[in-house]
C-alpha cells in the first residue's frame, strides 16, 4: 500500500475562558484537544477517526486542513508538510466540516465560480466539474438560490461540491452525515463510497458505528486527543460489533461510561 498521510506526534492546546471553565468543570486553565497522537493513511482508501463528542477528532481535522497550526508534530500529505508547506496541502486536499458555514448571501453558482477560480480549474474543467456534481446532489435547480434560502440538507450537499471542486485526491469531511435527513445523508454516503472507487483517499471523522462499518477500511479510535487503537476495521472489531469493541477500549482506557 502506498502511504499518502502520515501523522507524527500531533499536539493542540486552547486556553479556556472562565465559562468554558464551568462547562468542563474544572479549575485547569488550559485544555489539551489532542496529545501525541500519531496514525498513517494509505492511497485509495477510507480511513475512519472515531470517538466519542469532544474526543479531539474535529481539532485533528482542522491541523490536517491547515485551519490550525500544532503546538507539537506535523503531518505530512502526499508529501506537503503541514507546517512547512501549508499552501500545497490546501491545494491537494477537500475539506467539508459543519464548522464553516457557506455564505448566505450568494448562490451555489456564484461560490461554485469562485472557489474553482481561486484553485485555478480551468474554464472547460470547471463547466464538466459543476454539470456532473450539480447534477448528482440535485443543486443544479437550485444553482441561482441564496444559500440562505437552501435547506439544510441542501447546504450541506453545496458544500461538499464546493469542496470537491478542484477534484482532489485527498478528501477530509469531518461529521459528513450529522444532522442530515436519512435521504440527504445516503448520498453523501453513497459519495463517500464512490470517491473510494475513484482511487480517492477519504479521511472521516464521526461517531456513527454504522458509517464506520459501512464505508471504512482502516479505522483509529481516538479518546480524550489520544489514539486508542488503530487498525484495519476487521482487526479493530475482533469479531464483535464495531460498537461493542469501542466500549470495551473506552472501558478500558477512562474506566465506567458513566
Amino acid at each position: 500500500m502506498e502511504e499518502i498521510l502520515r501523522v507524527e506526534g500531533l499536539k493542540k492546546t486552547f486556553k479556556l475562558s472562565s465559562k468554558q471553565q464551568k462547562i468542563e468543570k474544572t479549575n485547569e486553565k488550559m485544555k489539551t484537544a489532542v496529545n501525541d497522537l500519531s496514525f498513517t493513511a494509505y492511497r485509495g482508501e477510507v480511513f475512519g477517526l472515531l470517538g466519542p463528542n469532544g474526543a479531539g477528532k474535529t481539532t485533528t481535522l482542522r491541523m490536517l486542513a491547515t485551519l490550525i497550526k500544532p503546538d507539537e508534530g506535523d503531518a505530512v500529505l502526499d508529501g506537503s508538510s503541514i507546517l512547512k508547506e501549508p499552501e500545497q496541502v490546501r491545494g491537494k486536499i477537500g475539506f467539508l466540516t459543519s464548522e464553516l458555514k457557506l455564505e448566505e448571501f450568494f448562490t451555489p453558482n456564484y461560490l461554485f465560480d469562485f472557489f474553482a477560480d481561486l484553485h485555478g480549474v480551468d474554464a472547460t474543467d470547471k463547466k464538466i466539474r459543476r454539470e456532473e456534481l450539480f447534477a448528482r446532489f440535485g443543486i443544479d435547480k437550485f444553482a441561482e438560490v441564496k444559500v440562505a434560502n437552501l435547506s439544510t440538507g441542501m447546504k450541506q450537499k453545496a458544500s461538499l461540491v464546493i469542496s470537491m471542486v478542484h477534484n482532489p485526491d485527498i478528501i477530509i469531511f469531518d461529521e459528513p452525515t450529522n444532522g442530515l435527513d436519512v435521504l440527504t445523508a445516503k448520498v453523501v454516503t453513497d459519495f463517500l463510497v464512490d470517491l473510494k472507487k475513484q482511487g480517492k483517499t477519504v479521511i472521516v471523522s464521526t461517531h456513527i458505528f454504522s458509517l464506520v462499518e459501512k464505508i471504512c477500511d482502516r479505522v483509529g479510535i481516538i479518546i480524550d486527543g489520544r489514539m486508542a487503537v488503530c487498525d484495519t476495521l476487521e482487526a479493530v472489531c475482533a469479531g464483535k460489533s464495531l460498537e461493542d469493541r469501542f466500549f470495551e477500549i473506552y472501558e478500558e482506557r477512562v474506566g465506567s461510561i458513566v
